[in-house]
């Protein structure tokens, strides 16, 4: 006899989840709910301001800063476009409805949102899959880097990234459409499902770019000991690029740390049943959409001319004139 279980990640509810069963979780007295929601719903919107102003700071400078027009950059910019469309669409969502919910109860508004979100992640995984190729040729094959990646190139890679996240989002909608009168399902049968996604989604593109990432390690190490065989200028692009390289592996780490308990969650799930602890599944979404926030602080923290960028965006000194063709430091 098959083991039924109702666990699907495309599984959603049009019940909306109050706040107030969280805080009961946790034993918080009940005179204090209305505030406990309150601050906790402050604390999300600050969030998605944090994260929609932060990724409007990497939009326009990138668009107007004409030093900033490069391929890598090209990238970085349709990647914040996806982190701003997730504190834009994604948070609010969050607000609204939780995770939990939709895991376990049935609504075309949660398959919505369920599509929103393994869309947003999943254009942003294809963007650090597009980025670490191209930190590949500009570090193991610098000679041939120009040629091969083209503008026509990126444009095709961020289409792709858009494409395929598109395309997944709308079959895990119909998808759970036509399960709807699907009434009872086997353990095996979601754990495949839910492997399988997350192994397509998460894990192999995971494995790819760590492979790459190491492989431009193993070539910056060797061009750091042949380093001194070279020109001043040759040393300095070199340098350049490592340092674009060990920023963009940081993005990089950065995601598989916010995103990695979430598919490590969905994974799972079906073993646990009802027993996973409300806070624990509100945790593990909080912080996977955390990552959407985190990614310009990198960019301006490691990058002088990001920063030079926003400093001139923030003080409004891009109004005063024209500064696109300015020698961002």
């Amino acid at each position: 006899m098959k083991t039924e279980v109702s666990i699907n990640w495309t599984d959603v509810v049009t019940d909306t989840y109050q706040c107030s069963e969280l805080v009961k979780f946790i034993n918080i007295p009940a005179n204090s709910h209305s505030t406990i929601c309150g601050l906790l719903y402050v604390f999300i919107a600050l969030l998605a301001g944090i994260t929609i102003c932060g990724n409007l700071l990497v939009i326009i400078s990138i668009i107007y800063f004409k030093q900033l027009h490069t391929p890598t950059n090209s990238l970085i910019l349709s990647l914040a476009v996806a982190d701003l469309m997730v504190g834009i669409i994604a948070f609010p969502l969050s607000m609204v409805l939780s995770l939990k919910s939709c895991l376990y109860f049935e609504g075309l508004f949660c398959k919505v949102r369920g599509s929103f979100d393994i869309c947003l992640s999943t254009s942003s995984i294809l963007h650090l899959v597009c980025i670490s190729v191209d930190r590949y040729f500009a570090v193991c094959q610098p000679l041939t880097y120009r040629a091969k990646i083209n503008h026509c190139v990126v444009v095709i890679m961020i289409l792709m990234c858009w494409g395929v996240s598109t395309l997944i989002g709308i079959v895990i909608v119909i998808a759970g459409s036509n399960n709807e009168n699907c009434e009872d399902r086997c353990l095996i049968e979601v754990l495949m499902a839910n492997t399988i996604g997350a192994i397509l989604s998460f894990y192999l593109p995971v494995i790819i770019m760590l492979c790459i990432y190491l492989k431009i390690f193993l070539v910056a190490q060797r061009q750091a000991r042949s380093i001194h065989n070279t020109t001043k200028h040759g040393a300095a692009v070199s340098k350049m690029e490592r340092k674009a390289t060990k920023t963009l592996a940081i993005v990089l780490g950065v995601f598989i740390f916010c995103w990695s308990p979430f598919y490590f969650f969905i994974t799972f799930l079906p073993l646990a049943g009802d027993s996973v602890p409300i806070p624990v599944t509100e945790t593990v979404w909080r912080l996977s959409l955390s990552n959407s926030m985190l990614n310009p602080f990198i960019y301006a923290f490691f990058y002088s001319w990001f920063r030079s960028a926003f400093r001139m965006i923030i003080t409004g000194k891009i109004f005063q004139g024209d500064f696109t063709n300015c020698k961002l430091h």
